[in-house]
């Protein structure tokens, strides 16, 4: 009896010994390949495989009877609990060498532990261990840890010391190729950066920061594995990195901010998957705003309480029932904790106040991940660390798709077009892209060919609950200005949409920022852009407003604007705004008759076809007198009959019209700001805009038969843009030009009957930057008032084949950048005594009658002086040359120039 229960004893150990490895190492593997998939949904794919089949973890190198049960113990313990495989060989006897089994431990381990003790060199077997590892580290590459542990690392190196005497000891009755090869293994791992105990008071911090590092070291040296399937993801990894800042040891707030479906979920996993092994608690929690949703009148300490609640039995592994009296339960229990808390699709503040309200909650070295759309709640929890999710790039968003489409990074041979198609309808979304590979994955080219054209009337049933979720929650008034973005105002300037809507959003910028605080919208480079999934998603939502599309907010359709536009009957008041991009579109009378509220109203051909596809048929309609902002594109009328009423309109863009006057009567146009009538080429009077006393930018390019400006074209005190660029029948610019004190750009390029310029233009030019008269053929000379464009940093006077001399005035343009006199033929000289000190470019090509070269400027980089009279420059700029010759581009007939 008692053998049979010494037996049952010995296989019970035995049991727990092999359940535990195969648990910790169950674990290990549990960890890489929730790190490898992106979500349950993801396609199955081909694994890819290390360059070695790794056994162990880590091999660590000892002498046992220094540390087995001190130091090594504890070290193993720390390790396990990080889900870390140790390789211990205690089932291995020991015997004059380490045998073939050993060896293929240390080269099946990713990283070696060489636990220097002070007795560490008694012993061969650990001398010859040693000299294993250093061989494996030269010709496999694991990485070498040493661990310094109450000896001097000098001492290792040189064999010196107490280490020295016992090395010297085991050398005894050896040969000289053994010693040789164990001091130079001792000398090779004393080099490498490593632990030395001295640094710590106790063992315990010491071995808690080893088996950090070696967890870091295991779960962050694998990229080609572990981002195998998550495309982008390294490089999502490199730049969140300093923001995360794991190297320092205080508390730190991320927040990972991006719009639904850009991957912010799956970033924050990788990371939690990186990490959690370095921290004593770790917790993910999904979706929190899907955690709880209390009743409207909820109390707000009641809601705190029981997502604090939740967040505890999660990261203290406590059970479902578990509970507590007050809010200071996460403080008391975690204040002395180092922890890893993701908390995923935050949406409210109180969230954040119950689980996570301030850095001083948790221990040193904590790190609280959370993913949201709203940055708002990020900034108003104080949280300054913040990492904007971006877009991935075009080759990243086709391989993304494809891994979902095929189980590969390319397309299959005969998809490329479609895989292009449909990555451009997703619009580089992963959400999407991995949708809709999903969607396509088995499918023949013929069905891909066939499902296209509804996928892109009706967007994806998964993407669209998930983005109608968040638009769910957006006031009737936020909802309502997304719908006008997503319809009409996608990628417009962040000024002109303003102004658009003031009248029906009085705070509209501050609606903008919430909008782009959720997501929904970016205020980027002053526009304001919306992503195409949620474009789509705005203009679903109008759609099933009404089975009528006359009915609608908004006519954005193609097929159905134009059946709207071409019935009589068809019109509604409830349309504010028509946007339509198309190839042919016929107009009847009375089409805009009904549309009483119609505000906004774009029309443009999708491709440049010269406006023939558009028609007006049986007489002119009349607009709104609502409307704001008319964009019609190759407009067939003469005149703007059709708004009897333009009081409210904002911008006027009319280019390639048949127009060849606005109004024939004076119309109040206070608000008008923005007019585009480029290359209407009929155009001979704009006398209606003296009214506009607010317009701030004025595009008349290529308006050939305009002969002159209104005189009262100076009441505009706003305008920065005037563009007179082709107006070749332009004879003369008004004298009040000089009341336009705010002009900012001026082109009067290939103003080919303009012969000279007023004199009171150096009232308007103070602010002017940019001043264009390339191809005024007839100009022969600009007024010496021009030097008052003191901030003027481009001045360009290419072909003004009439222009006989500069005004000595231009001396005052200390902040000009370029200046270009490129084929001016009747131009002798420049002025004298002048020097540019910001001039970096001069153009002289061809002024062929230019035989002299003042000194200008000393910081000239680019100089033409080809087809010029000039044989020789001038010494200071010769010499600055030769200084910087790398950074010069100076061209001149080589034979006319002397040394």
């Amino acid at each position: 009896m008692d053998l049979y229960l010494l037996l049952v004893i010995i296989a019970t150990l035995l049991c727990s010994r092999i359940f535990s490895f195969v648990y910790a190492k169950l674990r290990v593997q549990e960890n890489k390949i929730i790190a490898y998939s992106p979500s349950s949904s993801s396609p199955p794919s081909r694994q890819s495989s290390l360059p070695r089949n790794w056994t162990h973890d880590v091999f660590p190198s000892f002498h046992g009877a220094d540390v087995r049960k001190s130091f090594l113990s504890h070290l193993l313990k720390e390790c396990r609990s990080k889900g870390i495989n140790l390789f211990i060989d205690n089932e291995i006897t020991r015997g004059e060498f380490i045998g073939p089994e050993l060896k293929k431990a240390i080269q099946g381990s990713r990283i070696a532990i060489v636990l220097l003790s002070k007795r560490y060199a008694s012993s061969s077997w650990c001398l010859d261990e040693l000299v294993e590892i250093m061989k494996c580290k030269e010709d496999l590459g694991p990485t070498v840890m040493p661990v310094f542990y109450e000896v001097d690392p000098s001492d290792v190196k040189k064999q010196a010391g107490e280490f020295g005497k016992v090395f010297k000891k085991t050398c005894k009755g050896k040969t000289n190729e053994v010693t040789r090869t164990w001091s130079e293994a001792l000398a090779k791992v004393a080099t490498l950066a490593g632990y030395h105990s001295n640094n710590w008071d106790n063992d315990a911090k010491m071995i808690e920061d080893v088996a950090t590092d070696v967890a870091n070291k295991l779960f962050n040296s694998t990229p080609p594995r572990y981002f195998d399937e998550f495309i982008g993801m390294e490089g999502h990894m490199n730049k969140i990195s300093p923001v995360l800042r794991t190297d320092l040891d205080e508390v730190r707030m991320i927040g990972i901010w991006g719009p639904a479906g850009i991957g912010k979920t799956t970033i924050a996993r990788c990371l939690f998957n990186q990490l959690s092994h370095s921290f004593q608690y770790s917790v993910f929690l999904m979706n929190v705003k899907a955690m709880y949703t209390p009743p409207i009148c909820s109390d707000d300490h009641n809601v705190k309480l029981l997502f604090q609640q939740k967040f505890l039995s999660q990261i203290l592994n406590q059970k479902e029932d578990f509970e507590i009296s007050h809010l200071g339960v996460a403080q008391e229990r975690l204040n002395d904790k180092k922890v890893l808390v993701v908390l995923d699709n935050v949406d409210r503040l109180v969230q954040l106040e119950a689980m996570a309200k301030e850095t001083g909650w948790f221990g040193h070295g904590s790190r609280i991940i959370i993913t949201t759309q709203d940055r708002k709640i990020l900034k108003a929890h104080g949280i300054t660390h913040i990492y904007k999710v971006d877009f991935p790039s075009d080759r990243e968003a086709i391989q993304m798709f494809c891994m979902y489409a095929f189980g590969q990074k390319s397309p299959e041979d005969g998809f490329e077009n479609l895989v292009w198609e449909v990555t451009r309808l997703v619009g580089k979304l992963p959400l999407g892209l991995r949708v809709m590979g999903s969607h396509f994955r088995g499918m023949s080219k013929q069905e891909w060919e066939n499902e296209l054209p509804e996928l892109w009337r009706c967007l994806d049933g998964e993407i669209e609950s998930i983005l109608m979720f968040s638009y769910n929650a957006l006031s009737q008034e936020n909802k309502d200005l997304f719908l006008h973005i997503a319809c009409i105002f996608n990628l417009e300037s962040i000024e002109r949409m303003v102004e658009y809507l003031s009248k029906i959003f009085p705070d509209v910028r501050q609606r903008l920022n919430v909008l782009a605080e959720k997501s929904f919208i970016s205020l980027e480079s002053e526009l304001v852009s919306m992503h195409d999934l949620l474009v789509q998603l705005g203009r679903d939502i109008v759609r099933k407003q009404s089975s009528e599309p006359g009915q609608r907010q908004f006519l954005v359709d193609k097929r159905e604007t134009c059946e709207v536009l071409s019935d009589d009957a068809a019109g509604s008041g409830n349309v504010i705004g028509i946007k339509f991009d198309g190839d042919e579109i016929n107009v009847s009378e009375r089409a805009f008759e009904g549309m009483s509220n119609l505000q906004f109203l774009r029309l443009g051909p999708e491709i440049d076809n010269g406006g023939d596809a558009f028609h007006l048929f049986g007489g002119q309609s009349y607009l709104s007198r609502k409307l704001r902002l008319l964009n019609w594109s190759y407009f067939p009328l003469t005149c703007l009959h059709c708004i009897p009423k333009p009081e409210l309109l904002v911008e006027l863009i009319m280019p390639d019209s048949k127009l060849e006057r606005l109004w024939e009567r004076t119309k109040p146009l206070s608000n008008l700001k923005w007019v585009d009538l480029a290359h209407s080429k009929n155009l001979k009077d704009v006398s209606s805009l003296s009214t506009a006393t607010s317009l701030q930018e004025l595009n008349l390019r290529g308006c050939s038969s305009l002969v002159e400006l209104p005189s009262s074209i100076g009441n505009a005190i706003h305008l920065k843009k005037l563009n007179l660029t082709g107006c070749s029948s332009l004879l003369e610019l008004p004298s009040s030009i000089g009341n336009a004190t705010n002009l900012q750009f001026l082109s009067l390029s290939n103003c080919s009957s303009l012969v000279e310029l007023p004199s009171s233009i150096g009232n308007a030019i103070g602010n002017l930057e940019h001043l264009y008269f390339s191809d005024c053929s007839s100009l022969v000379g600009v007024p010496s008032s021009i030097g008052n464009a003191t901030n003027l940093r481009n001045l360009d006077f290419s072909r003004c084949s009439s222009l006989v001399e500069l005004p000595a005035s231009i001396g005052n343009l200390q902040k000009l950048d370029s200046l270009i006199l490129r084929e001016c033929c009747k131009l002798e000289a420049l002025p004298v005594n002048i020097i540019f000190k910001s001039l970096m470019r001069l153009d002289l090509t061809d002024c062929s009658l230019m035989k002299s070269f003042p000194e200008i400027s000393t910081n000239i980089k680019y100089m033409h002086l080809a087809g010029t009279a000039i044989k020789e420059v001038p010494s200071s700029i010769r010499f600055s040359h030769e200084q910087h010759r790398n950074t010069r581009d100076f061209t001149m007939d080589r034979e006319k120039l002397s040394s």
